[in-house]
């Protein structure tokens, strides 16, 4: 099946239904990040280090990726930076540029696959906001090596990424019993793991995800190029029965370093 024309029209539904993930930043929480007060998560719950960022935001090429929804996009263009956003989903987009007409700020919008940025030019970014959402692709390696042509050296690639325990354990049990049982093997794919039944269930309500090893999620980076300096585990609260017991995403920054002269 075409992964990506479902997942869009998925996440087109989510914007309609005021999904978590797809309600905008406030009028309030833009002017406050103009004023240099703001952050933004990659994960769940936990901000990211502002020191992941650059000094000076001011003028910084920044790429959104795979991140509509009108929640970092408007925040990194409130500080002064020069913001792409690119995504799937035209009304995910279509939160961004409605943020940016409510509080005059001036951000571009890419529709586009996450793992082909021919669109951008080698070498544009200094820098890449990748929140948790590589999980709706069925292939993360592309996107780690399109992610490096596109930044610049000594530019930085931060990325959220989901811990493939989450996909170990079935989603029934989980939602009607409270209990977790483990039947999948990883990597794990919704399209080739579930039963023809649950896969109808569940293409009703949410975008089709996979589980990707932690060999090609971080390793991944590693192949494209990138050199990983920092990392922190985030999970969420204990409504999510898995993280009652352990951290179950990642965020990374990676560098690509400068060549030597």
């Amino acid at each position: 099946m075409d992964v990506r024309k479902f997942n869009r029209e998925a996440w087109d539904r989510d914007v309609e239904n005021q999904d978590r993930w797809t309600i905008p930043v406030s009028p309030e929480e833009v002017a406050r990040a103009r004023a240099g007060e703001w952050s933004l998560i990659l994960t769940p719950t936990k901000p990211v280090p502002r020191h992941w960022y650059p000094e000076h935001m001011e003028g910084c090429q920044i790429l959104c990726l795979a991140s509509g929804g009108g929640q970092q996009g408007p925040i990194l263009a409130a500080t002064g930076a020069d913001v792409t956003v690119f995504d799937n989903s035209p009304k995910q987009l279509g939160q961004d540029r409605l943020v940016a007409q409510r509080d005059g700020l001036s951000l571009k919008t890419v529709e586009g696959d996450m793992a082909d940025l021919s669109c951008f030019a080698d070498k544009q970014f200094d820098l890449i906001f990748h929140p948790c959402s590589n999980c709706f692709a069925v292939d993360i390696l592309p996107v780690w090596r399109e992610a490096f042509r596109v930044l610049k050296p000594g530019g930085q690639l931060l990325a959220g990424l989901s811990n493939p325990v989450r996909y170990l354990f079935d989603e029934a049990a989980q939602d009607n019993r409270n209990e977790l049982v483990v039947r999948h093997k990883i990597p794990y794919s919704d399209v080739c793991d579930l039963t023809a039944e649950e896969l109808e269930h569940y293409k009703q309500i949410r975008p089709l995800q996979f589980g990707h090893t932690l060999e090609n999620q971080i390793g991944g980076q590693l192949a494209a190029g990138f050199v990983l300096v920092e990392m922190f585990e985030d999970r969420f609260d204990e409504s999510d029965l898995i993280s009652r017991y352990l951290d179950t995403f990642i965020a990374t920054r990676a560098i690509k370093l400068k060549s030597p002269d």
